[in-house]
């Protein structure tokens, strides 16, 4: 199964975390406050930046999946075979996408230095559910582009995808897992998702 490289989620797995977010928070004003905040704790934090899994575990836990529709976002991935799942094999996809991005990219978190995030002028209709908010983090090297993709929901802005340098995170792992369906089904896209969670160094 193929991966993203380690800087595809840099801001996948270390900009989504904020503050209980205010439902009447603007879009981009969430993301700028997220970018801000959770940029200041990893600098702050010598066990992530020595890339402790269990401390980035506990940070995605706690802060990032409050604020993340990480159903739709596992459902986008998996595509048109996600209606065909149980409830259970729905259940063990999270589980093991979510363990794989957070195992496979926790060395991402410990990039964080000088980086900065500026936010691009946001375009559409204020009134509109579904935004895309345009940023680019910037430091050592060339600026980065980051987007993501949030829906307005009962409590909240929830972001259900994240594109770096034009490469959306759902789009990536579609291909291969629908790959993965053909040839062993559901459960062998679970299998395949568990034995590369198992072979990702833990810490």
């Amino acid at each position: 199964m193929k991966l993203l490289p380690s800087w595809i989620l840099l801001g996948a797995l270390c900009l989504m975390a904020a503050a209980p977010a205010r439902a009447e928070s603007a879009p981009d004003e969430l993301i700028r406050q997220m970018s801000v905040e959770i940029i200041d704790t990893v600098k702050a934090d010598k066990a992530i930046q020595a890339g402790d899994v269990g401390r980035i575990i506990a940070l995605v836990d706690t802060k990032v999946m409050p604020h993340v529709n990480f159903q739709r976002m596992t459902a986008s991935a998996v595509g048109r075979n996600w209606r065909a799942a149980t409830p259970e094999q729905q259940k063990r996809l999270q589980e093991e996408f979510k363990t794989l991005l957070v195992r496979s990219y926790a060395g991402a978190l410990t990039q964080i230095k000088d980086q900065t995030v500026q936010l691009k002028p946001q375009r559409g209709d204020p009134a509109e559910t579904e935004v895309v908010v345009r940023t680019e983090i910037k430091g050592r090297g060339e600026p980065v582009q980051l987007d993501y993709r949030l829906e307005k929901s009962g409590d909240g802005w929830k972001i259900y995808d994240v594109n770096v340098l034009g490469v959306w995170l759902v789009a990536q792992y579609r291909a291969s897992f629908n790959q993965e369906i053909a040839t062993g089904g559901i459960d062998g896209l679970i299998a395949k998702l568990a034995e590369r969670n198992k072979s990702v160094p833990k810490s």
